[in-house]
């Protein structure tokens, strides 16, 4: 506990000098349609937390999954910038937070917004490669932001997804050009479909976590128990255990169909000899409760199970490694996918990490990850985060702060933020995170709560 202000940001990274970032465009370097370059497939889930997949916990049954990151570089601390898919998936697609996109809440929500950025789309197609978009969009009607796409179909269902996705790989081929292809589900988001009492489910090896049984919502911010007893968790807070045990299966039961729609795309681009020449990237854009800490679905909580996100990228006859505990955050999809495409990255606020797949560069630092919430509908809570190896630290706009000592509580179970002994280390971090605040420009210190009626 005696590590200093100094020391802390010496050893985060963070007294470096605030970051310009020019158009996205400017500094993209076109290159010539030509043969040799590998292929890109990005697969996005919905609403998928990085424990949600058979490798890391067996209650899941991911198989197209697992074999993939078998052959990949799984990153087990992966993050996205914030727990909303439009404001995280601005960021996956333009390298950019959302106080940056100005996608701070869903789209026609309330703080959201059209995405008025150029996307990754345009980038790879100044590179020479054929681009596809198929599948859930959610990112407005912004002409900018809707370019770059040479096929597209931006709405669902799954099923048309991959159909839509299988038919693109079949006419691209053969052809000379490059061709990225991103595919964008919606399960497991079809969580919010579970009906107790009606939804078909199997609980008999449904366990309910440690965090579920110990959770004292008095000891978190109170926006927390307000999400569940009066906005969308009321039907399930106070449920018995195998109601919760249901949620968990139908959660399960969501997942697995993202994987086989995934593993459907995949036999494909192996039927047509793709398999060799094709980076495959396997995502999702937030995660969800599923039951941890008694809450569900997704809101203004930055718990592991919100922001942690499973990451595998396949880069064929790559040397890196099969595991890696790089903090990556979404918003380095787009220099990184540009450099393994061959072409330069623009700078944002991600960096490159093909070095580290390819197993032939210098991989980057990242010591600390930032998360950003804003609300959800018209339920504004905005919350910062700063993330750790080991600690993380949130400041909630009105209703508090959150510490958690990862490294001796996974599960983030006891917070820590009132205790003196932990004093230090919490302003350690929120002076660091201050700092990021400031340097980026984060309105955050700006942002209006919505007020609660019941005390």
């Amino acid at each position: 506990m005696g590590q200093t202000r100094r020391q802390f940001i010496k050893s985060t990274g963070a007294a470096a000098g605030v970051l310009s970032f020019p158009s996205i465009l400017s500094n993209a370097a076109a290159v010539p349609k030509t043969s040799g370059k590998f292929n890109i497939l990005h697969i996005c889930s919905d609403q998928q937390h990085w424990q949600a997949q058979g490798r890391v916990d067996s209650f899941f049954h991911t198989p197209h999954q697992d074999a993939l990151t078998a052959e990949s570089t799984v990153f087990h601390n992966a993050f996205c910038t914030t727990p909303q898919c439009s404001p995280s998936r601005s960021s996956m697609l333009t390298g950019f937070y959302p106080h940056k996109t100005e996608m701070m809440n869903n789209a026609n929500a309330l703080g959201g917004t059209d995405l008025k950025l150029p996307t990754i789309g345009s980038l790879l197609q100044q590179a020479g490669y054929t681009t596809g978009y198929f599948g859930k969009w959610h990112l407005g009607n912004h002409p900018t932001a809707n370019a770059g796409w040479d096929e597209e179909n931006k709405r669902g269902p799954d099923s048309k997804t991959t159909e839509r996705g299988i038919e693109f790989l079949q006419r691209h081929a053969r052809e000379d050009a490059p061709f990225a292809l991103f595919l964008m589900y919606v399960d497991p988001h079809d969580i919010y479909h579970y009906k107790p009492g009606s939804s078909e489910v199997s609980i008999e090896d449904a366990r309910l976590p440690e965090s579920w049984k110990k959770q004292d919502f008095k000891s978190v911010p109170k926006v927390h128990e307000e999400f569940m007893r009066h906005n969308q968790g009321d039907f399930i807070v106070d449920a018995d255990e195998e109601t919760w045990k249901g949620y968990r299966d139908f959660y399960r039961q969501k997942v697995k169909l993202y994987d086989d729609h995934l593993g459907r795309v995949l036999e494909k681009l192996k039927e047509l000899g793709l398999w060799d020449n094709t980076i495959v990237v396997n995502t999702s854009d937030h995660g969800d409760m599923d039951t941890f800490h008694r809450l569900v679905f997704k809101g203004p909580f930055m718990y592991e199970h919100m922001m942690r996100i499973p990451l595998s990228i396949r880069v064929p006859g790559a040397t890196g490694p099969r595991n890696t505990d790089y903090h990556w955050v979404n918003v380095d999809t787009v220099p990184t996918l540009l450099e393994l495409a061959g072409t330069q990255a623009p700078q944002c606020h991600g960096q490159s990490v093909a070095g580290l797949v390819n197993g032939t560069g210098i991989v980057p630092d990242r010591d600390y990850v930032i998360g950003q919430y804003y609300g959800k509908q018209t339920w504004v809570n905005p919350i910062r985060t700063i993330r750790t190896q080991n600690w993380k630290y949130s400041i909630y706009a009105d209703w508090g702060e959150e510490l958690y000592h990862l490294k001796n509580d996974p599960e983030e179970i006891q917070n820590l933020a009132s205790q003196p002994n932990y004093r230090a280390r919490k302003q350690a971090m929120r002076s660091v995170l201050d700092q990021w605040i400031r340097e980026q420009q984060d309105p955050f210190y700006t942002l209006a709560t919505t007020k609660l009626d019941r005390k």
